[in-house]
């Protein structure tokens, strides 16, 4: 894997290549129209075309783009500090300094597993990676440097947890028609990761239909809930106040919390208007808005019910609408500061950016990736200096994508303040 620098000092589509292959940026109103028959019809759509504003939205500016070479899938980012972590389709887990100027121009595989990456976090010196082996690992490092090796330290459930689970049968569950297994274990592909805001827990949800919580310090599973879903959980994220949302294969987000004293989840909203499966979620940075996106095509917009959130009901989302541009599934979403970036399998990257009265503009179309893009992160960029196009115009931002294509896009790009 190798680092291919191309700065695109492009602020306009008309000066665009049309390489079938170029790196390149353009905005909304350039794009040719969805495909001819509208997904959900029935749910507002937020993201209003140029032709629609009184004034013209400004386009994000696309200051360079880098592409990390790879040889398999890459199924899984992470932005951590001062490193981008990626895990592959050959269960490779590499390191990159994020800082690509000064760093190395190849990756480092700081560790080598079983089984497809399928998602990964970091929590100060370890990393938690979720396997298609229907593993969660657990690697440590004394040194976090971009050429420090990983070290596997545990493979959840651990040896200790099977055993005092294996001679009570009240520990084990039926996983399929003359099956059992303790309900310690998942049964298949681990398919997403999520850390509470106090490092304390690990969420890991899987292709069985359940989703776990461990305890990060002694790695003990603390709850399984079973059968939380009717197909696959894809998706899970967190909120800072404690709600777990879970996105699924039988088209449905579920909503969940802690119950104060017995320290159990338990179900608190189904929010049901996707019509096809649910493969990403990604809350806004204080946890008041949920973007959810499915193979329907479209990107959904939650927002925090306040009379629920006073009462019982315990705060869950309502539907505001609906973000439409992509013309096949969504597969993955990022957040960062008010922007909202989405993958998918028309093998683009939209940004999209949140306006007055609810309306949404699709700021940038990133076009490179010749294959669907799997996962996506974003950060601000704090290092861009002289790069910029002066501080005045807006803020500068980098966006990670991944794709089936077997390459990593690093995409700077400036979005200009409303």
């Amino acid at each position: 894997m190798g680092l291919l620098p191309c700065p695109l000092p492009c602020h306009s589509t008309d000066q665009e290549s049309n390489k079938s292959h170029s790196n390149h940026l353009h905005s909304e109103s350039s794009t040719s129209s969805l495909s001819s028959q509208p997904s959900l019809p029935s749910v507002p759509s937020l993201s209003l075309s140029s032709q629609q504003h009184e004034q013209p939205t400004p386009a994000a500016h696309l200051l360079g783009v880098s592409t990390l070479k790879g040889h398999s899938y890459v199924s899984s980012l992470a932005v951590a500090g001062k490193f981008l972590y990626n895990g592959s389709s050959k269960g490779e887990i590499c390191i990159w300094s994020r800082d690509f100027e000064t760093s190395s121009l190849t990756d480092t595989a700081v560790a080598i597993s079983n089984g497809a990456v399928k998602a990964l976090v970091v929590l100060e010196d370890k990393l938690f990676t979720a396997h298609q082996d229907h593993k969660v690992r657990v690697w440590k490092t004394d040194n976090n440097t971009q050429n420090q090796k990983y070290t596997c330290i545990a493979t959840l459930p651990t040896l200790n947890d099977r055993f005092s689970r294996l001679f009570s049968a009240k520990n084990y569950v039926e996983v399929r028609r003359h099956k059992k297994s303790t309900w310690v274990h998942h049964v298949d592909t681990v398919s997403a990761l999520a850390i509470s805001m106090d490092g304390s827990l690990l969420y890991s949800a899987s292709w069985d239909r359940t989703f776990k919580i461990w305890r990060t310090s002694d790695f003990k599973c603390l709850q399984s809930l079973r059968n939380a879903h009717d197909d696959a959980i894809n998706a899970l994220v967190l909120s800072g106040d404690g709600f777990v949302y879970t996105g699924s294969a039988d088209m449905k987000i579920k909503v969940w919390k802690e119950q104060t004293g017995d320290k159990k989840h338990s179900l608190v909203a189904t929010l049901e208007k996707h019509k096809s499966a649910v493969n990403a979620l990604a809350l806004s940075s204080d946890g008041s808005v949920l973007y959810s996106g499915a193979c329907d095509r479209s990107i959904l917009v939650w927002e925090r019910d306040r009379e629920a959130m006073d009462g019982a009901g315990g705060g869950h989302m309502v539907l505001v609408g609906a973000l439409r541009g992509h013309t096949k599934a969504i597969l993955c979403l990022a957040v960062v500061s008010n922007l909202v970036c989405s993958g998918s399998a028309d093998n683009t990257v939209r940004i999209w950016r949140g306006g007055i009265e609810k309306s949404y503009s699709c700021l940038a179309v990133l076009e490179g990736h010749r294959r669907p893009v799997k996962c996506l992160d974003a950060a601000v960029d704090h290092g861009n200096g002289d790069r910029s196009t002066g501080s005045d115009s807006g803020s500068s931002y980098l966006v990670y994508s991944g794709s089936l294509d077997c390459d990593i896009k690093v995409w700077q790009i400036r979005v200009p303040f409303p």
